[in-house]
């Protein structure tokens, strides 16, 4: 069974939107949440001065979705660290995205190259396998050579970090679907993990026999990868839904390409048949009863 965790926030400028130092019971890691616009007030903080990896977290003005840059700094001849890095970030007119940071360091100083150098590298590749944020890294980081102890410590340390990164605002490592289930897919999925349902109709405007897959989680509705989608909208498609479907990646016969989150299921719904739709009776589980009645009977 999962325990409790203990997580402090000091609130640095007396504010929730200023800067955030965020520590965890039994773990030697520091984090900093610091707005672009603050970054300067942070140079007297000497854990800033030390090794570090950090997260550079901004939105494309192109196509309004969230970026995100992971990057390590090591102490320099000059003795400044991760925040020197920030600033020359801040300058840079490559980077101009980013509005936010998130650092992490140590309160014993006990980063070294290597160490950051596999931090960095396992960051990233987390970052995209999650999808959640379009990484602008070029290049993959290098992992280095660890010892297994090593290797073990550190990703220990990793698994505090997913914590406090979700606490601190971002859920840059967390799965839209937690069950990775697929339409196309093997049925053998782990159904305790989040609630499967699904939607088949004939379409009126097609003629195809549309099917999806929605997985509900604590954030909403995701409709999953391999969903077969309607291509042609009718008159009486939201126009969110609409503008959702005109930015994700659907492929010329109408299967879905990533999983998509809603915030309602009838939007979800929406989203799939390209119209107007009640998710409470459109979505069913695998025995076919609807959500709605679902719903009822839970908190019945």
């Amino acid at each position: 069974m999962a325990r409790g965790k203990s997580i402090n926030l000091f609130l640095i400028d007396g504010n929730a939107n200023g800067r955030i130092k965020c520590t965890l019971a039994n773990w030697t890691g520091v984090a900093y949440r610091l707005p672009r616009t603050e970054i300067e007030k942070c140079r007297d903080r000497e854990d800033l001065s030390q090794t570090g990896v950090y997260f550079l977290f901004g939105t494309s003005e192109d196509n309004g979705e969230d970026i995100v840059y992971v990057g390590q700094a090591g102490v320099r001849k000059n003795g400044e660290g991760v925040l020197n890095r920030l600033i020359e970030h801040k300058r840079s007119p490559e980077k101009d995205y980013w509005t936010e940071a998130v650092v992490f360091t140590t309160s014993n100083n006990s980063f070294g190259p290597t160490e950051i150098s596999y931090l960095e590298s396992r960051f990233c590749t987390m970052a995209k396998e999650a999808e959640r944020y379009e990484v602008k890294n070029g290049n993959d980081p290098n992992i280095g050579n660890l010892t297994e102890e090593k290797m073990s410590e550190l990703e220990e340390f990793i698994d505090y970090a997913k914590i406090v990164m979700g606490t601190l605002g971002h859920k840059v490592f967390e799965k839209l679907s937690q069950s990775n289930a697929e339409v196309q897919a093997a049925p053998e999925v782990d159904a305790s993990v989040n609630k499967l349902l699904y939607l088949k109709r004939k379409s009126g405007k097609s003629g195809r026999t549309i099917e999806a897959k929605c997985e509900q989680t604590n954030e909403g509705f995701v409709v999953l990868k391999g969903s077969m989608i309607e291509t042609i909208d009718s008159n009486r498609v939201p126009v969110g839904v609409k503008a959702k479907r005109e930015q994700v990646h659907i492929g010329d016969d109408g299967i879905l390409l990533e999983n998509v989150l809603f915030k309602s299921p009838s939007y979800a719904a929406a989203f799939v048949i390209g119209g107007s739709a009640n998710g409470l009776t459109e979505w069913k589980d695998e025995h076919g009863v609807k959500f709605g009645e679902i719903e009822e009977n839970q908190g019945a």
